[in-house]
């Protein structure tokens, strides 16, 4: 049985608006699979659907423990996946580095699979656009970049909590060890941020137009208590603290950042997509 799209934006973060195909050129520029393509015609290449088997494997729902094996495999799958397994390539117009939204870059979206336990989605960012500072509360996410550049910043919060020691303190804000803050370059290795490590908390800004592949188990669920929340980032000395030993250890202040939790930004909103590569099959062969 085909699987395909079983939830409409369920690999969202923030509000996706639902977008069909239009027959204006226009369209062309913001979507990144050719038109007319049917999914039906692909032969599901082997790394996606050893994929799939391996997620459904590995996710059993919310609070189960995932072993270190279990993550190294799923991490050499992802590493072994091209743009080409999910109907990418670099001609696409999408990629094209010379197709720069200058007004609003809404980052796109579309759902591979969804499951209760797990999900595969591709996030679409155009240059210069953003998926802002966002938590995965409960959620282990694998991320793979597929096509494109793309800085990335990321946080752990420390706990315990230590803003109560701020002698000025905005309300919702917390202490968090910066986990990386790099750029990347496709192809490069998967990273996997867990419940609560890894960079948990982290945000996406596409200096070339990107495709980014991401394992998400379980997904997404504000009736399960895993809704998202955001966050604006300060430089640690941005905040004076009564706690002179905060951050004071050989990493250095440069290493922490203090986080405000913020309303939901207007550029969390996304546009959703169909699924227009190789089906992924439920009936292992």
């Amino acid at each position: 049985m085909e699987a395909g799209l079983v939830k409409q934006g369920g690999g969202r973060v923030g509000h996706v608006r639902k977008v069909g195909y239009v027959k204006e050129d226009m369209s062309m520029k913001r979507k990144p699979y050719r038109r007319f393509k049917n999914p039906s015609v692909f032969r599901v290449p082997r790394a996606l659907q050893k994929l799939f088997v391996s997620c459904r494997e590995t996710f059993k729902g919310p609070d189960t423990f995932i072993s270190p094996q279990e993550i190294q495999r799923l991490c050499n799958i992802l590493d072994n996946i091209k743009a080409e397994d999910v109907g990418l390539s670099l001609d696409l117009q999408f990629f094209n580095p010379d197709n720069i939204l200058k007004e609003n870059p809404r980052v796109t979206c579309t759902t591979m699979y969804q499951c209760n336990n797990f999900s595969l989605c591709i996030f679409f960012i155009p240059a210069n656009g953003v998926i802002p500072l966002h938590n995965h509360p409960g959620m282990t996410v694998f991320s793979k970049l597929l096509i494109g550049k793309m800085h990335k910043k990321s946080y752990d919060l420390v706990e315990p909590d230590v803003s109560h020691n701020l002698s000025h303190r905005p309300s919702q804000l917390r202490l968090a060890k910066i986990k990386a803050n790099n750029v990347y370059t496709a192809p490069c290795d998967t990273s996997v941020l867990y419940p609560n490590k890894g960079g948990n908390i982290h945000e996406f800004t596409a200096i070339t137009p990107c495709a980014v592949l991401d394992v998400i188990g379980p997904p997404y669920s504000k009736e399960d208590g895993r809704d998202c929340t955001y966050y604006r980032d300060h430089p640690f000395t941005t905040f004076s603290t009564t706690d002179g030993e905060i951050a004071e250890g050989k990493e250095g202040k440069d290493s922490y950042g203090w986080l405000e939790e913020i309303e939901v930004p207007e550029n969390s909103e996304m546009d959703w997509i169909e699924y227009m590569g190789p089906p992924i099959t439920e009936t292992t062969f």
